[in-house]
Order: structure tokens, then C-alpha cells, then sequence
């Protein structure tokens, strides 16, 4: 298993079961070094889906209580892990990434720091566990972001625009 992607490359590979022991490690890393409590931090995107299709980087969801009071501890303890914050704007998320190396050109994880328990929170867990527990939407998913890479070489925001109507129909059964 090989985590990375290069800036705004986008290519999809099989699912790996080494995915979740990654995740487990990193977890483990994350709450020796943060004040971070267990059940805030989720395997989240299509790295955590069985079966499916991902971009080799894993997304992790950290749930804080207050997006616009981030204790600083947790700053500094995923800094210390390797997680830099990214200039990424989106409403209710801080985007923070882990690299390959210090030339900062590969991405290997994400993480979304979102507060905890909240509408985005919901949705991130929500729509991974739809896409684990159902085959059909899973293949759909799965389907529809094949298809846009045979069609296109475009970029990261023209995947994930792609993807965008898709994500907020499964956000809806939520509700």
C-alpha cells in the first residue's frame, strides 16, 4: 500500500485493507498527542469503504467542540505528528495534511477537523456508513467517479464537482 498523491493529480486505486491498520496507527498517533478523545476521530472517505475505489490518501474526521477555538494543544500535537495546516477555505472545516517529504508535493493524509457531533460531523459519518452497508449506492459511487476519470484529466476540483450532487443526495436521506 502507497498513500500520495501530487498536487491536484487525481487517480484512483483498489481498495486496500492496509487502509484501516493505517488508520488505527495514525489514530493511536493522534490521541498520544492531542487532547483528542477516541470517539472524535473517524476513518471517513472512500479510503474507509470496503470494496471501493479511492484516491490513495486517507481522510480522517476530528471532531473538536468549537471550529473557531481550536484548543491549541491539538494544533501542536498534529503538527508534531506531521500534519500541516492547509489554506484550504471551507465553511465549518479546518483542513489540515500530512506529506511525503519536506518538498511538500505529495499529500498522504487529510484531516478534517469539523466540530464534533454537528451537521458535517453527521454527514461525513453518515455517508460512509450508507456506502458500507449499501452494495447498490457503493457501485453507483464507485461507477460515477471511474467514469469521470475515463472522460477527463482534469483536476481535484473538477472530480470533486463531479461527485458534488451525488454526495449531497446521500447527505439527504439523513434527514
Amino acid at each position: 500500500m502507497k498513500l500520495g498523491l501530487k498536487r491536484n493529480e487525481v487517480r484512483l486505486v483498489p481498495y486496500a485493507a492496509e487502509w484501516h491498520k493505517e488508520f488505527v496507527n495514525v489514530k493511536q498517533s493522534i490521541l498520544n498527542s492531542t487532547p483528542i478523545q477516541e470517539r472524535q476521530i473517524e476513518h471517513v472517505g472512500s479510503t474507509a469503504i470496503k470494496g471501493m475505489v479511492a484516491k490513495p490518501i486517507l481522510d480522517i474526521a476530528i471532531g473538536v467542540d468549537d471550529i473557531n477555538n481550536v484548543d491549541r494543544a491539538i494544533f501542536q500535537g498534529l503538527n508534531h505528528l506531521g500534519f500541516l495546516r492547509l489554506r484550504v477555505e471551507r465553511p465549518n472545516e479546518i483542513v489540515l495534511a500530512k506529506f511525503t517529504d519536506e518538498t511538500f508535493e505529495e499529500k498522504t493524509h487529510y484531516i478534517h477537523l469539523v466540530e464534533y457531533d454537528n451537521e458535517l460531523w453527521k454527514n461525513l459519518i453518515f455517508f460512509r456508513d450508507y456506502l458500507i452497508s449499501n452494495e447498490a449506492a457503493r457501485e453507483q459511487y464507485k461507477s460515477l467517479k471511474i467514469e469521470y476519470l475515463k472522460q477527463n484529466n482534469g483536476g481535484i476540483k473538477g472530480y470533486t464537482d463531479n461527485k458534488e450532487q451525488f454526495v449531497r443526495n446521500i447527505y439527504e436521506k439523513r434527514k
